[in-house]
């Protein structure tokens, strides 16, 4: 990590960040598979997001269609992630910093391609 931040900022994007992809890929694995399917990853990515639209469920309104309420969802951790945390840390832009979770992880794959010799 390049910047200076506190572990504690990475830690809680990191968190964020993992809650914001998960939402995410409830709604993409339910482009293929039922919200009551047996399939394990269908059922674990249900598990783990319920709470969370349960929490949000106030804040949704009733127009947004069943199947999109998690990527409603997940948009208030992006949002949260990229205005909310760099405004109470006191910085105007983070840049590129601003999604470190996704900012390691394509580090690690440049380095792994990168590595590749053809």
């Amino acid at each position: 990590m390049s910047a200076n931040f506190h572990p504690l900022v990475y830690i809680i994007d990191y968190i964020f960040g993992v809650i914001m992809w998960t939402l995410i890929g409830r709604v993409a694995m339910n482009i293929f598979q039922r919200e009551d399917s047996q399939f394990f990853f269908m059922r674990v990515f249900v598990k783990f997001t319920n709470p969370l639209i349960a929490l949000f469920k106030p804040l949704t309104p009733s127009f947004v269609i069943q199947p999109l309420v998690p990527l409603y969802v997940a948009w208030f951790f992006f949002m949260i992630r990229f205005y909310l945390m760099p405004w109470i840390l006191g910085y105007s832009v983070m840049g590129m910093l601003s999604f470190p979770l996704e900012s390691e992880i394509s580090r690690q794959i440049y380095q792994f391609f990168n590595s590749i010799k053809f």
